[in-house]
């Protein structure tokens, strides 16, 4: 069988994965604080015909090795935590990190996750929750059925108005997280992420302090995809599938033209 089939073909395995990373991005262009992937490529084992530097005659080594690859592979997809943009509004329960940090959530089972989306809600106890799946903020937080206002510091401080005190009563406080490769977080959907060992252990700290972000009320951070970029992506993808598609069709034409020659 030629080569050059096989190669051709983990070209176009790499390209659809490609497109599928990018048509993800796409689909998530409005999720709040949802951060892009990249598909990120390698080129597979080489067939070493001539070694480089490998002696040639007395006293004379060859410049250049004779080398074939085997094609490429998608060996990961990388999130990009770039800052997403500000969406401004009326919302006291909406709260975005300016900076590098995670909110942290409390799942069913015991275990933390960690979002950038703050796109808060009360639940039936008063309680700030997820507003998907209704799962607890850590530490807890909750609103007195009397609060006629909740502010949020930047420093992620949460306090409430009440009828008849002229003071703010503090009720808790948003607990900011970061890791040292938060590349390596594992995303398990609901716009939250889960430590590994990838990522390392969560950096615990208050926010606007310990180089963690500070926390805006009445705010959002919007996905950090560009749409016009995911386009120009997805073009280069479809034209080095159909290149890779040209291969096949040529060797094929080749292969064709020696059957009916021989």
């Amino acid at each position: 069988m030629h080569p050059a089939l096989w190669i051709s073909k983990t070209g176009l395995d790499a390209q659809q994965t490609d497109i599928s990373v990018i048509s993800n991005n796409v689909a998530n262009a409005s999720t709040v604080g949802y951060k892009k992937t990249r598909a990120v490529f390698e080129d597979l084992l080489y067939q070493t015909v001539n070694q480089a530097g490998g002696v040639s005659a007395a006293n004379t080594k060859l410049p250049n090795g004779l080398n074939i690859g085997a094609g490429t592979k998608v060996v990961a997809t990388q999130k990009m935590f770039t800052q997403g943009n500000m969406l401004t509004t009326d919302n006291s329960l909406d709260v975005m990190i300016e900076g590098p940090g995670f909110f942290e959530i409390g799942l069913p089972d015991g275990t933390t996750a960690y979002t950038r989306n703050g796109q808060f809600t009360l639940d039936d106890t008063g309680q700030i929750v997820t507003p998907g799946a209704g799962y607890v903020v850590q530490p807890p937080i909750t609103i007195p059925e009397d609060a006629i206002a909740i502010t949020v510091s930047a420093e992620g401080e949460v306090s409430v108005k009440t009828p008849g005190n002229a003071e703010n009563q503090v009720v808790g406080q948003f607990s900011v997280s970061d890791f040292i490769n938060p590349s390596g977080l594992d995303p398990i959907g609901q716009n939250m992420y889960l430590e590994t060992g990838a990522s390392g252990a969560p950096i615990q700290g208050t926010a606007s302090l310990d180089g963690l972000g500070s926390i805006r009320q009445g705010a959002l951070e919007t996905s950090n995809v560009n749409v016009t970029e995911e386009l120009v992506n997805l073009i280069e993808s479809q034209r080095i599938y159909e290149m890779n598609s040209k291969v096949i069709s040529a060797v094929d034409q080749m292969l064709s033209y020696v059957n009916q020659q021989l």
